[in-house]
């Protein structure tokens, strides 16, 4: 599965069965981490085996159960929209491994999480990691003229775009964003918001990924 077909398949899932990662899964989301860190300059950690942060070993934590592995998003202050760009590659990649996962800004024990934050630097939040008990399911979302200024005609890559970044998990699925196009290039800013900051990262991800354009497309 490549990253396109992953952003596809992928639907946020709460509930994980026991079974641990797979350690070449492990091996390959490390070694994608820390060339994402490098790349980035954040600070994210894969922590795995981990039950505190999800207290995986009672029946239930808030709507996740099982949840043993996880992201740990830290990075320098003020680099939220950062975290959700490249939080959101890790989980397609990790999608792309059939791992399943769901970002999570408040429902974990944030003083049971594990992970080093350095000087200067904030966990944002965390992603849930595991095999799911189910693939999760799509939710019913905005249109293309709802969030962008899409007409008949525009070009192919700019739709193709946009529908990529309808299909970006955000904050209560809030979808407050939008798109504009003048050319070649996109301008996408955040409306108010839960993490609208974050969601911004991770739709423009999605954008440059169903589009094909690279971040020079931003204007």
């Amino acid at each position: 599965m490549d990253l396109k077909e992953a952003m596809k398949d992928r639907h946020s899932v709460r509930k994980f069965t026991a079974k641990p990662l797979d350690q070449d899964a492990i091996i390959a989301l490390t070694a994608e981490t820390e060339r994402i860190n490098q790349e980035s300059g954040l600070h994210i950690q894969l922590i795995t085996d981990e039950p505190e942060a999800f207290e995986a070993e009672k029946p239930s934590y808030g709507s996740f159960q099982g949840c043993r592995n996880y992201f740990t998003m830290v990075g320098p202050k003020g680099r939220d929209e950062e975290i959700g760009y490249y939080g959101e590659h890790l989980v397609l990649f990790a999608q792309a491994l059939g791992i399943n996962s769901c970002w999570v800004a408040l429902t974990y024990k944030k003083g049971k999480s594990h992970g080093d934050i350095a000087s200067g630097e904030k966990r944002y939040m965390v992603i849930a990691l595991g095999y799911g008990q189910t693939s999760g399911e799509a939710h019913r979302g905005k249109t293309l003229t709802d969030i962008s200024d899409y007409q008949a005609g525009d070009p192919d890559w700019y739709r193709a775009g946009l529908e990529a970044a309808l299909l970006a998990p955000t904050a209560v699925n809030q979808q407050k964003f939008k798109f504009t196009r003048n050319g070649d290039k996109v301008t996408a800013k955040a409306g108010l918001g839960f993490y609208s900051k974050t969601d911004l990262g991770i739709v423009k991800y999605h954008f440059e990924l169903g589009s094909g354009k690279g971040r020079e497309v931003w204007a």
